[in-house]
């Protein structure tokens, strides 16, 4: 079985990959809130404990597969992983085999996030291609048709949006992203909502057409991040969500590099 670790700024997710499975290799997926105090064990008490409630032992993990944008937690999951895995993480760095060309002016600046979804969205629905990922920054990603990663844009997340309203001012309460009844609300929560929920629906749209007239009208869009199903619910332009792309990504650049 193969573990895969995705270290995020807000969240981090671990994946567990049956190999010996061709349809549905994913068979456990986690989510805990990334927490830059806490200390391997730490970590690894967590980990085993969630690995035992689904009844896995830790002896059939034989590969581990890493992508972080926190560098201070990267050696703290590599010392966890050594530890209470027993296995040497493959971690996505300068040097690792992805499969595609990275055109960014400096390629050492993007993400390994980033990196690990263009490979997983080539390979699962070709390109040309748009990786919005709905996380702590909303990122658009482009891939070619020949499956280069060209670049992107980044915007402020939904949450962080959402937070800079309530501690910014005075008088703007924190609300739950959900769908307001209508787009024009009736009340300050409702009207907070509208404008994050829909106006972020509106960002979407215009930038898939901006990337439609780069890259062409048959542009796949693939949505990932915790809140991809609730904007795709809002607009045709995000074709397919895949939740666990980045865990897709790790999965397959690890069998690369064996």
């Amino acid at each position: 079985m193969l573990l895969t670790i995705d270290i995020g700024n807000t969240n981090i997710t671990f994946g567990v990959y049956d190999l010996n499975e061709t349809t549905l290799p994913l068979r456990y997926h986690w989510r805990i809130k990334t927490d830059h105090g806490r200390l391997s064990d730490e970590y690894g008490i967590i980990m085993l404990g969630m690995m035992r409630h689904e009844k896995i032992d830790y002896e059939h993990i034989h590969g581990v597969a890493i992508a972080s944008v926190v560098p201070p937690l990267t050696p703290v999951f590599e010392t966890m992983v050594e530890r209470y895995i027993h296995q040497t993480p493959l971690v996505v760095a300068a040097g690792v085999k992805t499969g595609i060309k990275i055109r960014y002016d400096s390629p050492r600046d993007v993400g390994a996030d980033r990196i690990v979804d263009a490979v997983a969205a080539y390979r699962l629905y070709g390109g040309p291609a748009c990786i919005v990922d709905f996380g702590t920054a909303t990122t658009f990603d482009a891939i070619s048709k020949r499956g280069d990663y060209l670049g992107g844009a980044i915007a402020p997340g939904i949450g962080i949006a959402a937070e800079a309203l309530f501690s910014q001012t005075s008088k703007l309460p924190r609300v739950d992203l959900v769908r307001p009844p209508r787009a024009i609300g009736r009340n300050t929560v409702q009207a907070i909502q509208s404008g994050l929920l829909f106006g972020y629906v509106g960002m979407v749209e215009g930038m898939v057409e901006r990337y439609k007239i780069e890259l062409g009208d048959d542009l796949r869009v693939i949505g990932t991040g915790g809140l991809a199903e609730i904007v795709a619910k809002e607009t045709s332009a995000i074709e397919v969500v895949n939740q666990w792309l980045t865990l897709e990504g790790l999965r397959m650049i690890w069998e690369m590099n064996q």
